[in-house]
C-alpha cells in the first residue's frame, strides 16, 4: 500500500466508499457491559536475557524533518446519517475514522462500533462531534447509539450499517481519537518534535521517545487502584506530572509518534499468565511493516516495546517477560 500518509501533511483520500445503511429508532433494552479499567500493575519477572540496542547515527542518511504534523478530524457533511438523537458523519471513512455527535440530553450514552472482524468497541458518548477509529479496516461496520435506562440497561436510539470499501491502513493510527487525543497545541507534541530532532530515521525517533518516557514517567499505583471504567488519558497532564498508568504511557507515546507521522496503535488487551488487562503500543516502520509493539533491532530480531513495563523493569526482566510476544493478547486497537 502506498505510504502517502507519511509524506504529506494531510492524508490522501481513497475514493469509492459505498454506503449501505439501515436505521432503527427504537428497540428493546440492551445490556452494555464495560470492559475493566486498564490499570495493570507492573509484574515482577526473572532476569535471564538482555535487550539489544540500536544507534540513531547514520552519516550516510540526511536528518529527517522533525516538524510535527497533527492531522485533524473534521465533518465535511457530504455523507451524514442519523436522527433527532444522533449525527454520524462518515464523509472521511477512507481516512480511517467517523465522527459521531450525540444531540440528546441523557447523561449516560454508549456508542458501539462493530467492524468486519466482529469485534465490538464500546465508547462513552457526549454532546459534540468526536472522532472514532475504524480499526478493523475495509468492510461493513455497524454503528449503534444507546441511552441509559437504568443500571447497565440501555435503549437503542439509532443504529446504522455501512460498507466502507477503501479504508486507509494507516489513517486510524495517525489521527487523534478518544484514546489518543491531541492537537498542535499540546506540549506532548512539542516534546515529541524535540526528541525527534537530530534523528536520521523512524527507529531513531521511536527509540528517543521510548527512552524518554521510560526514564521520566513513573507508574502511579494509587491511580491504578481508583481509575474508573471509561477513563481517558490527558497526555499533557501525564507529561507534566511524570506519573501515569499503562494507558497514559501508551497515549503519550502514541501522541509523540503520530505527530511525527509514524503510525502507532494504542493496543488494549490481556498480558501474562494471569491475563491482566493492559495497554501497550504497536508501530509501523517503513520498509519493515507493523512491528506489533516492537522497536529495538539487534541485526537479527526485534524486541517488543511496552513503555509501562519498560519504565518499571530492568532491561533483562523486560526482555525475559516480552519473549516472542505471546504474553500479549490484543483485544482492541485505537
Amino acid at each position: 500500500m502506498e505510504r502517502t500518509l507519511r509524506k504529506k501533511a494531510y492524508l490522501s483520500v481513497l475514493l469509492g466508499a459505498v454506503m449501505l445503511l439501515t436505521a432503527c429508532n427504537s428497540a428493546p433494552p440492551m445490556s452494555v457491559d464495560d470492559d475493566p479499567p486498564v490499570k495493570t500493575t507492573p509484574v515482577s519477572i526473572s532476569e535471564d536475557s538482555s535487550v539489544p540496542t540500536t544507534s540513531n547515527v547514520d552519516p550516510d542518511k540526511p536528518l529527517r524533518d522533525p516538524t510535527p504534523v497533527c492531522l485533524t478530524c473534521d465533518t465535511p457533511g457530504t455523507l451524514v446519517d442519523g436522527n433527532e438523537f444522533v449525527e454520524i458523519d462518515y464523509s472521511n471513512n477512507s481516512d480511517g475514522y467517523i465522527m459521531v455527535n450525540y444531540l440528546g440530553d441523557c447523561v449516560k450514552v454508549k456508542l458501539q462500533i462493530t467492524g468486519p472482524d466482529q469485534v465490538t468497541y464500546t465508547y462513552n458518548l457526549n454532546n459534540g462531534y468526536v472522532p472514532f477509529p475504524l480499526s478493523a479496516g475495509s468492510g461493513e461496520y455497524t454503528v449503534n447509539v444507546a441511552e441509559n435506562i437504568i443500571d447497565s440497561k440501555y435503549s437503542l436510539v439509532f443504529g446504522g450499517t455501512y460498507s466502507f470499501d477503501q479504508i486507509s491502513e494507516f489513517g486510524p493510527y495517525l489521527h487523534p481519537n478518544q484514546y489518543v487525543s491531541f492537537d498542535s497545541t499540546k506540549k506532548t507534541v512539542a516534546k515529541g518534535a524535540e526528541l525527534a530532532t537530530g534523528c536520521y530515521d523512524e527507529i531513531g525517533v521511536i527509540t528517543n521517545v521510548y527512552d524518554y518516557i521510560t526514564a521520566n514517567i513513573t507508574y502511579d499505583y494509587d491511580k491504578a487502584e481508583t481509575v474508573p471504567s471509561g477513563y481517558l488519558s490527558d497526555v499533557d497532564s501525564t507529561l507534566t506530572t511524570g506519573t501515569g498508568i499503562c494507558l497514559d504511557y501508551a497515549a503519550v507515546m502514541c501522541t509523540m509518534l503520530r505527530s511525527q507521522q509514524i503510525p502507532t496503535k494504542l493496543e488494549v488487551g490481556y498480558v501474562g499468565e494471569d491475563m491482566v488487562y493492559h495497554a501497550w503500543i504497536s508501530i509501523y516502520v517503513e520498509d519493515v511493516g507493523w512491528l506489533n509493539g516492537i522497536i529495538q533491532f539487534n541485526g537479527k530480531e526485534w524486541s517488543l516495546v511496552d513503555p509501562t513495563f519498560g519504565s518499571n523493569m530492568s532491561d533483562k526482566s523486560l526482555k525475559s517477560f516480552i519473549g516472542d510476544g505471546t504474553n500479549y493478547s490484543v483485544k482492541y486497537a485505537y
